[in-house]
């Protein structure tokens, strides 16, 4: 499904819109997306921040910083609490879109999976799906796995 994609928060106080396509998708089971998430595993896509409009609401900024001394910064609606999106601050010319805040999520399709030594034993991955017991070495790997995808 072809950009532009549009999205929100789950009261509908934030709508944002994307105007190009993801530079990547994929599923993260570390131990910090799961804890975050409240799930098993995070999702994340990764946009460069000029394809990133805000079109309604003013969302809330927060800031942790991990034990290790990683910094997480991000947006979430300040209504209902839905995160929407993260600013990583290793990458600022992009952000983390959380993509089950997308009106329409039918066409998405994790191209990897990583920290797969951090996922919940019942996880199933499925066969053939690029995979990465850690971070890879190399983001790139995750990017051309995107445009490398059957559509």
């Amino acid at each position: 499904m072809p950009a532009p994609y549009t999205g929100g928060c789950l009261c509908g106080d934030i709508r944002y819109r994307l105007t190009d396509e993801p530079l990547t998708f994929y599923a993260c089971h570390c131990t910090d997306c799961q804890r975050a998430s409240g799930s098993s595993f995070g999702l994340s896509m990764i946009l460069s921040r000029t394809a990133f409009d805000l079109l309604q609401g003013e969302p809330q900024r927060y800031a942790v910083t991990l034990a290790d001394g990683r910094q997480k910064h991000g947006t979430y609606c300040g209504a209902c609490a839905t995160r929407l999106w993260g600013e990583p601050v290793k990458f600022p010319q992009v952000v983390n879109v959380e993509p089950g805040t997308l009106d329409d999520t039918t066409w998405l399709r994790p191209v990897a999976h990583i920290w797969t030594r951090s996922a919940q034993p019942w996880v199933v991955i499925p066969p053939g799906t690029l995979t990465f017991e850690a971070q890879p070495a190399d983001p790139m790997a995750l990017i051309n796995a995107w445009w490398e995808r059957p559509k």
